[in-house]
């Protein structure tokens, strides 16, 4: 009997031989496809997965392999005969091919477990992501610029041209040097030139400069050399002003009138720059507020002019146009710190905040000495919590204000701490902080602080004025004799009594006399005068063999009464 089953998955069938005649046939798996074409091997046995081995280091990867390994050969053979095997049109399987298929199903082939504590080998670098070594390098095609444009806006090359002019002789004409860069000039290049001439104390050479640049009608005519010019020669006392200022203001540019004013106040024409800026006022020209800044500095440190410094702040104060720095500020309010215009001070402030800047530790420190000045030490502290709050660092004025607000204050402790603050940041007091500090222990009464610090004076190289000793002699003797009644009235053998009233009776020692008459003294003893207490006192220390003295003496009128203090010391003979 033959059975047939075709299909995709393997079937059984028996099939009787014709050179068999007993009938006796064999089982055979057979796999039979129902399209006509060829059947190949699965791609797991024609491509068998192996282990993955660790790469070979002896082995160089980049390079190209010329002979191809013996498993890839054994490979090339295994597939070449499955193919030919695969001309047949059945293909039979053998029990442990069967049974090597089926396992692939199954589950993953199990494998030796490999070395636990091996260390791998790190992995070759990728040639494309090598980088060679070194520093980064420019762009091997730049773009330059002209040369003229890096020199005639270069400041290194217009410094350098002054310094050609200056080692020019004394016969020599600028044109020497200028004529080789008329090529690379261009507006306003010479400018800058100009202006260091004069810092160099060369205004010969900057007006030699700007003819020259005259002369080049490619470069003149310019405000900003002709600007440069003048006020290089007005700051050496070297411009011949004109006949007719007013004529002149009102016929100049702006900038050039700016000129010629800082150039008077930087060169001290304090007088000519007042006179220029008023006359440009008057012919309706606005001048910038900066000018005003400078002069009003000026002004301030001569006093005879210090009346010429409220008409500057009043035009300053009908200005709407505010251009002012940082440094024009607290220029300002430090002037006005010295003539008590204290609201100055603070629309100033009030100005700069809200223009949206911040303001240094310089101006910080300006305000908190303007409103101690006016003595309104709380306003003054708030602005210490502010620099604290905004993080800003002290430096040594800042700190040397903030000890005499606390001094002010009479707040020790604070005052103490910023003190210690101010030698943590590696400053040196000087002798007004130590002397405030002095007088802070002085009125707390803490005398032995009074001491060190004293010895820190010392080492520092100051010297303690006359009115700081006295009054530390002076406390060193009240302490003394403080301690020295302590010591009396807590003793228990003391003689004294206290009576109802709170008063020292010493009926004894009042009744005693010596042989001379002189009675003994007590505490609270009272006398007429004060000539009779040193009449007392210079015959009892003479009586027990001691020179009498008189030490300090101080008066006060409380009430309108006044009030007689003596101290009366004594040394031994």
């Amino acid at each position: 009997m033959d059975c047939v089953f075709l299909g995709i998955n393997p079937i059984l069938f028996q099939e009787s031989f014709a050179g068999n005649g007993n009938g006796n046939g064999r089982v055979y798996l057979m796999a039979r496809s129902n399209s006509n074409t060829r059947r190949r091997l699965p791609s797991n046995l024609r491509y068998p997965r192996r282990t993955k081995l660790p790469p070979d280091l002896g082995i160089n990867h980049l390079l190209k392999n010329t002979t191809e390994p013996s498993s890839q050969t054994e490979f090339k053979e295994a597939e070449a005969e499955a193919e030919e095997e695969e001309d047949g049109e059945d293909i039979a399987w053998e029990a442990d091919e069967i049974e090597a298929i089926s396992s692939l199903f199954q589950g993953r082939i199990p494998q030796k477990p490999g070395k636990l504590d091996r260390q791998r080998p790190l992995p070759l670098p990728l040639p494309y992501k090598l980088r060679p070594l070194g520093l980064p390098r420019p762009k091997k095609h730049v773009k330059m610029a002209p040369i003229c444009d890096q020199v005639y806006k270069n400041p290194n090359a217009l410094v350098g041209l002054a310094r050609e002019i200056r080692s020019l002789g004394a016969d020599d004409d600028v044109g020497l040097i200028l004529n080789k860069w008329v090529p690379f000039l261009r507006k306003g290049s010479l400018s800058l030139t100009i202006r260091e001439l004069g810092h160099m104390g060369l205004p010969d050479r900057a007006l030699q400069t700007f003819s020259w640049a005259q002369k080049q009608p490619h470069l003149f005519p310019d405000d900003r050399i002709l600007a440069s010019a003048v006020e290089v020669l007005a700051r050496n006392h070297e411009l011949k002003l004109p006949f007719n200022l007013d004529k002149f203001t009102s016929l100049a540019s702006r900038g050039v009138i700016e000129a010629m004013a800082r150039g008077f106040i930087k060169g001290g024409s304090l007088h000519l720059a007042w006179k220029l800026i008023f006359i440009a006022k008057n012919s309706g020209r606005k001048l910038d507020t900066s000018v005003y800044a400078k002069l009003i500095l000026k002004l301030g440190k001569n006093p005879d002019k210090h009346r010429l410094i409220g008409t500057l702040l009043d035009e300053l104060g009908k200005r709407e146009d505010l251009n002012l720095t940082q440094q024009d500020c607290t220029a300002i309010m430090k002037v006005c710190i010295r003539l008590g215009r204290f609201e100055v001070v603070e629309s100033v402030y009030d100005w700069f905040r809200q223009s949206g800047h911040d303001p240094s530790v310089v101006m910080y420190t300006t305000l908190i000495h303007s409103r101690y000045s006016e003595k309104k030490y709380r306003e003054a502290l708030a602005v210490v919590w502010e620099m604290e709050a905004s993080n800003c660092p002290f430096d040594f004025p800042a700190y040397r204000v903030a000890v005499k607000l606390f001094v002010a204050l009479n707040d020790l402790p604070r005052a103490v701490r910023y003190f210690s603050k101010l030698k943590e940041a590696g400053f040196s007091p000087t002798y007004d902080v130590y002397r405030d500090l002095i007088k802070m222990y002085m009125v707390s009464g803490r005398l032995a602080k009074c001491r060190d610090v004293c010895k820190e004076v010392e080492i520092a190289g100051f010297k303690l004025d006359k009115e700081t000793m006295s009054q530390l002699l002076q406390l060193e003797s009240e302490k003394r004799l403080v301690n020295t009644i302590k010591s009396q009235t807590s003793n228990p053998v003391s003689p004294f009594e206290w009576s109802e009233g709170g008063e020292v009776n010493n009926a004894e020692n009042s009744e005693s006399h010596d042989e001379d008459g002189i009675s003994e003294p007590y505490v609270g003893m009272e006398f007429n005068s004060e000539e009779a207490a040193k009449t007392f006192h210079d015959e009892y220390v003479r009586r027990l063999g001691f020179s009498p003295k008189v030490g300090q003496s101080s008066r006060s009128k409380p009430d309108g009464k006044p009030l007689l203090g003596s101290l009366y010391v004594a040394e031994r003979v």
